[in-house]
């Protein structure tokens, strides 16, 4: 099924949910490989597409859920604004195991909820979420938040759409946040382990630097500076470093086009970025300044939870073949009160269970 109205969409999910048939809402596939098993029929959302609205001193745009990233960014980029959680728009495009063109739309970008480099200065999806058009689990459209910050009052429902991996509806149209272009951006790298990078950047976030992106791998550690520019200007000086001139290097990290993300199993954890290094593997990337880290190869599942855990944070089986993902899961559940909790906000907005079964967890 692809529909190209809302209307059509409306009567695709109200017929699913007459028929308890499930649906796997997808729209331009590049997130097929995250999160649980995919189960029930093709909702197609790339037909419903096109930006609704855009207001560059508003600082706000509104596309329907079938719009490309990539269309979306280049209407901002005519204005010198942007998307600045950069969501992955082609992801891991280029590597051995995905030579073709998958291509992220902006309702998949908010139900995965993913941000690239710059999550490490301005936050990530669901602090950009204004407000979301969504079909529920009956068929009917529901509203939520508005197009600029003082309309958001009250139970900020549009941003629990970011991450939901579409399990609680059809985002229709989403109004996302935008903001300008930094007026000067300036990368440096500087040759260092692991121990002592996450020890830096420790140092360096307690100072006022314009630190808007963070990556290590293999003993380089690269820093993105964006901002003014005698502010970056300074930040180069004050830091030292060698000054990169790969113009590609943060879109192939946002778009894990780099080597360090190659391989069959790739697991994603979330620490506290004081965390000191695991020791479960050999070191893999890391970045938002140590709060996001990158393990690859065969690793006992417990083990990297319960590691995850310990420090505080949790892991994510973000890429593996389907035969773990099942039987790990690709998100670890969550203690029983809180499962709880996800699944009556689960029957609320989809009453049926037609939407993404499994998706987030194999218990909704």
């Amino acid at each position: 099924m692809r529909p190209t109205t809302l209307d059509a969409l409306r009567d695709a999910v109200a017929t699913a949910a007459s028929e308890r048939a499930p649906l796997r809402v997808r729209g331009g596939g590049s997130k097929d490989f995250y999160g649980g098993m995919l189960a029930g029929q093709v909702l197609d959302t790339g037909g419903y597409c096109g930006v609704v609205a855009y207001e560059p001193t508003e600082l706000y745009v509104t596309a329907r859920c079938g719009t490309r990233l990539a269309e979306v960014e280049s209407v901002l980029a005519e204005r010198g604004q942007m998307l600045a959680f950069e969501p992955p728009a082609q992801f891991g495009c280029g590597l051995p195991e995905n030579p073709g063109e998958s291509v992220a739309t902006v309702g998949g970008a908010v139900a995965a909820g993913l941000a690239g480099p710059r999550r490490q200065q301005v936050g990530g999806v669901r602090d950009f979420i204004l407000g979301v058009k969504l079909v529920d689990g009956s068929g009917r459209v529901l509203e939520f938040g508005g197009q600029v910050m003082k309309n958001v009052a009250g139970y900020d429902v549009s941003r629990l759409m970011a991450g939901s991996m579409g399990t609680l509806g059809l985002i229709a149209e989403v109004t996302l946040k935008v903001l300008p272009r930094p007026q000067r951006e300036l990368s440096l790298a500087f040759e260092m382990g692991e121990a002592a990078a996450l020890g830096a950047l420790g140092r360096w976030a307690g100072q006022p630097l314009p630190i808007s992106a963070s990556f290590w791998h293999e003993g380089r550690l690269v820093l993105r500076l964006s901002g003014a520019e005698p502010a970056v200007l300074a930040a180069r000086a004050r830091l030292g470093g060698e000054a990169l001139a790969d113009g590609g290097f943060w879109p192939s990290v946002r778009e894990q086009r780099h080597p360090a993300y190659a391989g069959e199993i790739l697991w994603r954890l979330a620490l506290p970025k004081t965390t000191p290094p695991l020791g479960l593997a050999k070191s893999g990337p890391f970045e938002w300044g140590g709060g996001q880290r990158w393990l690859s190869g065969e690793i006992d599942p417990g083990a990297v939870r319960a590691a995850a855990a310990e420090a505080g944070g949790h892991a994510v089986l973000f890429r593996a073949p389907e035969s773990l993902r099942c039987r790990v899961g690709a998100f670890a559940v969550p203690a029983p009160a809180v499962l709880e909790l996800h699944r009556r906000v689960k029957r609320v907005f989809d009453p049926s269970g037609i939407f993404n079964p499994g998706r987030l967890y194999a218990e909704l």
